[in-house]
Formats: structure tokens, sequence, C-alpha cells
């Protein structure tokens, strides 16, 4: 693959005095970043190594997904014992998908949350849904960032692919298990069932081998290059000190003939001291440099993420279950089976979608001697841009008109097959385009998707009111329509963007 966002080892100067370091043979050389030498490199790893790393992250990330939508079927008995509005259920969903978007940009270690299955009101409920989602975004976009140091490019699609396979199970395996815990004790037992989820999947991190080298990322080699800038002004007004001294005291011949001048200072003024040079490497990272703002700026100031991004926001039916359980009065556990089949689709498209951008990476580049770049990702989501708004258009009219479920199911499942299908494409296309910086992609894609998807539960039930669901849907079809416009432009002018930003 053709370098993106190349760097190479920079040599600063001040008063003359070089401040770089490692300065080998393998440094000078143009290299990506994303290839730089390591220690221990990550995608060396035996292949079962890297497939225990792929299990315990993905294992994880299906926590937040089941998080989201584990309550869904138990929303009438939460409105009849806590004597919750419809306006209180859809704000425990909207700020629940916004908080899990966006908090990654935080994310923090949070030592103490009391637990949502005692809540005695739905505020509380409410509020604990909220530090839910904050504890349970981490893994979201650690988990990716995770897969692009192991795996290289060429693969990516694949495995990303396996990996969204698992939290893709959450809007569907969420919703049974929460019907089946809610028909056999209560709604509360649905947040038990996240307790256990979240304890198991704790004690798979013990087997976890950290992935981050910072040789290959820019926030830390940004770091780095100001801690080497500050130690050299440091060291260098050291030596002006000392110098000024030793000018005011004229020096005088001992018996050898020295001058008793230090012998650092007779070869030259502000060279850097040997423990600057032992700990020039070895640095310890400042809240601003871990600025999560800076780092956003970065990401969204590239027309090419700026503008896959927000078509990235293409996000199933938050509402389906007021339609199964008011029109086809099904129970939770009937409305988990249903919704089953949505999450069956995206699981086959996560799988199917990603190994099919590899293939259509591998052939572009075999086609062009070898050469590639992150554009030629997106091609392969060309194939399903037709039929996600057909399939969408089909589910609305036929909750509509009620026709039987069964036909429901088949148009779900196409909905989440063709959904999950294009965005795996376009979330492998954010981690080629941003070497370097994966994980601050990843992060704002969260962001860019749970602003959305805030958007869409807050506005989506008095839409479905008063327009039905034929309206509602038709018109998040017609939205699906512009999302997949804006990466058909990526496509078209996404290298010219990433060039100019490059410059």
């Amino acid at each position: 693959m053709s370098p993106v966002d190349p760097i190479t080892e920079s040599v600063t100067k001040i008063g003359g005095v070089d401040i770089s370091s490692n300065d080998t043979p393998r440094n000078r050389e143009t290299v990506d970043i994303e290839h730089a030498y390591v220690r221990d490199d990550p995608r060396l790893w035996s292949k079962n190594r890297k497939n225990g790393i792929l299990s315990i992250v993905a294992s994880a990330a299906l926590i937040a997904t089941l998080g989201a939508n584990i309550y869904n079927p138990a929303i009438n008995d939460i409105k009849a014992d806590l004597h919750a509005t419809d306006q209180d259920i859809s704000l425990s969903l909207s700020l629940f998908i916004i908080v899990q978007g966006n908090f990654p940009l935080f994310w923090s270690v949070i030592t103490e949350i009391k637990v949502v299955a005692t809540a005695k009101s739905i505020g509380l409920v409410i509020g604990m849904r909220c530090l839910q989602a904050a504890g349970a975004s981490a893994v979201l976009t650690i988990g990716a960032a995770t897969l692009a140091d192991i795996y290289e490019p060429h693969e990516r699609g694949t495995m990303m692919g396996i990996y969204y396979a698992a939290p893709l199970l959450g809007p569907s395996l969420g919703p049974l298990l929460g019907g089946i815990a809610t028909q056999l004790f209560n709604w509360r037992a649905t947040f038990w069932v996240l307790v256990i989820f979240g304890g198991v999947s704790l004690v798979t991190f013990a087997f976890f081998k950290d992935t981050f080298r910072r040789e290959r990322s820019l926030a830390y080699q940004a770091a780095l290059r100001r801690h080497k800038v500050h130690a050299a002004q440091r060291d260098s007004t050291r030596s002006s000190k000392r110098s000024s001294i030793t000018l005011a005291v004229p020096p005088t011949l001992d018996s050898k003939g020295d001058s008793g001048i230090p012998s650092d200072m007779e070869k030259g003024i502000g060279a850097p001291s040997a423990q600057a040079s032992r700990h020039i490497d070895e640095i310890a990272l400042s809240l601003n440099d871990i600025n999560p703002f800076g780092s956003l700026m970065v990401v969204i100031r590239r027309w090419n993420n700026i503008v896959i991004l927000i078509a990235s926001v293409i996000a199933s039916p938050t509402h389906a279950r007021g339609q199964f359980s008011n029109k086809y009065d099904y129970n939770a556990l009937k409305i988990g089976f249903v919704l089953l089949a949505f999450g069956l689709g995206c699981m086959a498209g996560s799988l199917l979608g990603g190994r099919w951008s590899d293939r259509v990476l591998m052939r572009l580049k075999a086609q062009h001697g070898g050469q590639s770049n992150p554009e030629m990702r997106l091609e392969s989501a060309k194939y399903a841009m037709p039929f996600l708004p057909l399939s969408c258009v089909a589910y609305a009219w036929l909750c509509q008109e009620k026709v039987h479920v069964a036909a429901v199911c088949v148009s779900l499942f196409l909905a989440g097959f063709f959904t999950i299908w294009i965005y795996s494409s376009t979330l492998a296309y954010i981690v080629d385009a941003n070497t370097g910086r994966s994980s601050t992609a990843i992060a704002t894609n969260s962001s860019f998707r749970g602003i959305a998807g805030f958007v869409a539960a807050e506005v989506a039930a008095p839409l479905q009111d008063s327009i039905g669901d034929g309206g509602l849907y038709t018109i998040w079809a017609g939205l699906l329509v512009i999302t997949e416009l804006l990466i058909l432009l990526v496509i078209w002018k996404g290298e010219k963007w990433r060039e100019h930003a490059n410059r």
C-alpha cells in the first residue's frame, strides 16, 4: 500500500544544538508511521494471539450494544412500574446514544457506579443509563484501533467485519435476552444480565496483551518533539548561566595547565545533557498532550474525513419496537425474536461486506501496479447502495399496512445486511485514511453517529405519530440516499483532499 501521511525523523536545532535522537539509517528512511520500526511488533504476532485479541475486544464490544437495547422489550413494564411518560423513555434511549457516541473523546476510568437495577425512579434510570453508556463507549473506540495495530490494511476489512459482527448482535440479541429476562423475572433483571456479561468480559482482559506502540502514534510523536524542544531550551539556558559565572571569575591555570572549565563547555556551549539524551524518548504525557479537542480538530479539518463521517451516520430504525408492540400486540419475548432478524442481517453484512471490501481492495491494487489508496476501500460499498434505501422503504410500508410479520422480518434482515455492508467499508476507510490517529478517528466517527442517533431518537416518535411508519421511514430512505452520494463524493475527491491536507 502506498504511504499515507509519511513521517520522517526530523532534526530540530536550537542555538545550533542538534536535538534529534535515534538517528539511525532505519529512522532516516521516509516511512509510513504505521510501519515504523517497533520492538515486539504486534503485526508479527502469531495468528492465534491475534485471534485471541480479536475475540476479547469483540466480546467486550458486544456489551455496549447489549446495554443500548436489552431493556427495549421491557419499556412498557418500566413505564408502569416507574410511572414514566413516553418522553421519559425517549430521553433514556436518546441520551444513552449520544453519551455512548461522544464519551470516547473524554473517556476516563469510572470507579464507582450505582446499580441501575435498584432504581426507584425514572430519573435515576436515565442518569445511570448515561453512566452505562460512558463506560461501555471505551471499547467501541479502542477495539477498532486495536485491530489497526495488529493487522495490515489489506486484512482490515475482513477483521473489522468479524469484530463488528459481535456488537451488531446487540440490537437483536439484546431485545431477545431482555424479553426472556422480563418474562421470567421483571424489567430489573435485564440490568443484572449486563452485570454478568461485564464481569465475564473483565476476566478475559487478564489475557489481553497491549498493542499500542508509541512509535506509531502521531499524538505521542508530536508530544516527543515538543519535549525535545523544551529539553534543549532548558539545557541551553543552564549552559548559558554556567558560562556567565565562568566569565565573571577569570580561570586560573593549575599545575598541569588546565583551565578548570568543564570539558563539556570546552566542546561547545549548549550541548544536551547525557541525562536528557537517555530519557528523551521516555516521556509522560500531560493533559495538554492528550487534549481530545486538538486531536478532534486534526481529524475533522480534512475534507475527506468530514464528508465520510457525515455519511457514516447511516443507522438502523430506532423505534421498531413500538410498532410490534402496538400493531402486532407482541409481548417482550416475541419482539425480541422479530428484531433478531435485523441483527442476523447486520452480522451477515459485516462478515461478508468486510471480506468483500478486502477482495475489492486487492483487485484494484493489482490493477494499479501494486499501488493503492484508502478510497479504493469504498468501491465495495457501491454494490449495496441501490438496495439499502429500497429495503428501508419496504420495511416502512410493510409495517404501515400490517403485513404478515414474516415479510417484515425479511425486510429487516435486508435492511441490516445492506446497512452494515456499507458501514464496514466506511469504517475501514476511516482507519486507513488516518494513519497514526486511528483511535481519534474512530472516536470522532462514534461522536457523529451518537449525535445523529440522539436526534433520530428524539424526532422519530413525534414523526411516527404524525405521518405513520410509511412516511417516517420513507424520509429516512431519502436521507440514506444523501449519505450514499457523500460516499461517492469521497471516492471521487478523497485522494486530492488528503494530498492537500498533507502539504
